[in-house]
């Protein structure tokens, strides 16, 4: 299959992965945390029923994963202050509430896990580097205290 082709064929579920799903998440960190629920992470490939239904599940894992690697891209190209009001616009949304939710991403990093698979180094510590100082400042703002975490970002 030319190149072009193949580039013809991925746009479809790409723009339907997006104009179905993932515009409807207002965040960057959204899309990245619901992108990476949908990687199996025994196999490594995405899996959504109704895109797979669609397009057949390698378009359907095609699509997902450039989609993931495209939010990441955007969330490593916004500075510190776009990143904490797109964390802040996520943490609002969540049932947990932003002081719990605080606590528990502190105490278990579940954030380690959004990253698409096709990062590199630099990328994955840039992120991490972000994320635990917009956590650090979350930490500070909801005067959250973790037992046993003062070195929490030394990991």
């Amino acid at each position: 299959m030319s190149q072009h082709l193949r580039m013809e064929s991925l746009r479809r579920p790409a723009e339907d992965l997006w104009r179905r799903t993932l515009s409807q998440i207002p965040t960057v960190y959204g899309r990245l945390a619901y992108l990476s629920s949908l990687r199996n992470s025994d196999t490594g490939r995405y899996q959504h029923h109704g895109l797979a239904m669609l397009f057949g599940d390698d378009e359907a894992d095609a699509a997902m994963r450039a989609g993931h690697a495209q939010c990441f891209l955007e969330w490593l190209r916004m500075d510190l202050a776009q990143q904490k009001a797109d964390l802040d616009l996520h943490l609002i949304s969540l049932p947990s509430g932003k002081r719990t939710t605080v606590e528990n991403w502190i105490r278990l990093a579940p954030y380690r896990g959004v990253l698409p698979a096709n990062h590199s180094d630099a990328e994955r510590a840039l992120f991490f580097a972000d994320l635990e100082a917009i956590l650090e400042l979350l930490r500070r703002e909801y005067s959250v205290s973790v037992p046993g975490r003062a070195d929490w970002r030394r990991r």
